[in-house]
C-alpha cells in the first residue's frame, strides 16, 4: 500500500506508483483537521489518477476526541505525541493490519528532515516491509517531475506552506521563520507515522 498525506508535492509519487501499479491501495488518515484545500485536493487527484484511495480516521469525531481530551495540539509536546498517537497512528495501523499490508510505500525524502536524512530506501518496520523510492530525490528534481506530467502542487504551496499536515499546527514558512517551525510549532518534526522501528 501507498500511504499519502495530500501534502506539498504528494502529486509525484502518486503518479510514479500508481502509473506502475494502478490497483494498489492508497491510504490517506484523515485526522479531521485537515485543511479543506487538502480535501479538495485530495478529491482532484483521486479523480484524475483513478486513486484506490481509502481514507482512515480516529474512531471519535472531532468534536467528540476534544470533548474527551481537549485540544491536545496545544498542550505542549506530550500533547502533540498524544494527539498523533489517537489520531494518525492508531488509524494508520488500522489500516496497514485490515490491508494486510506487507509493503508500505511513502514519500519520504532526506532533505526533509535530520531524522529522514538517515533512512533507507528500504527498511524493515515491524512485521512489513517501507519503501521511500523519493528518499534521495530533490525539490528540483520533483518539480521537474510535476511539470513534465503537468500535476499540481497543493494549493497552498503558493501560499508558503513548504509542509502541510493539520491545519492547527501548519504554519507557512515566512510565519514559522525556518523549516523546523512549520510543523508542531517547532517541537518536532515528525507525527509518528515515520519514525523509524526499534
Amino acid at each position: 500500500m501507498l500511504s499519502t498525506s495530500f501534502g506539498a508535492q504528494s502529486a509525484a509519487l502518486l503518479h510514479l506508483a500508481t502509473q506502475r501499479a494502478p490497483e494498489l491501495p492508497v491510504v490517506l488518515v484523515d485526522t479531521g483537521y485537515l485543511f479543506p484545500e487538502t480535501y479538495r485536493f485530495a478529491d482532484s487527484l483521486t479523480a484524475r489518477l483513478g486513486l484506490r484511495l481509502h481514507v482512515v480516521q480516529a474512531e471519535e469525531s472531532p468534536a467528540w476526541f476534544e470533548a474527551r481530551h481537549g485540544r491536545l495540539w496545544e498542550q505542549g509536546l506530550e500533547g502533540i505525541e498524544h494527539y498523533n498517537r489517537l489520531r494518525k497512528i492508531e488509524p494508520m495501523q488500522r489500516a496497514l493490519d485490515g490491508l494486510g499490508a506487507r509493503l508500505w510505500i511513502a514519500g519520504l525524502r532526506r532533505s526533509q528532515s535530520p531524522e529522514r536524512a538517515r533512512r533507507q530506501v528500504l527498511e524493515r518496520a515491524g512485521p512489513r516491509w517501507k519503501l521511500h523510492p523519493l528518499l534521495d530525490w530533490s525539490d528540483r528534481r520533483i518539480g521537474a517531475y510535476l511539470a513534465r506530467h503537468g500535476l499540481p502542487y497543493h494549493p497552498l504551496w503558493e501560499r508558503g506552506y513548504v509542509s502541510i499536515g493539520d491545519w492547527h499546527t501548519t504554519r507557512p514558512l515566512a510565519e514559522a521563520g525556518d523549516l523546523a517551525g512549520t510543523r508542531f510549532f517547532g517541537l518536532k518534526r515528525e507525527c509518528g507515522l515515520h519514525e523509524p522501528a526499534d
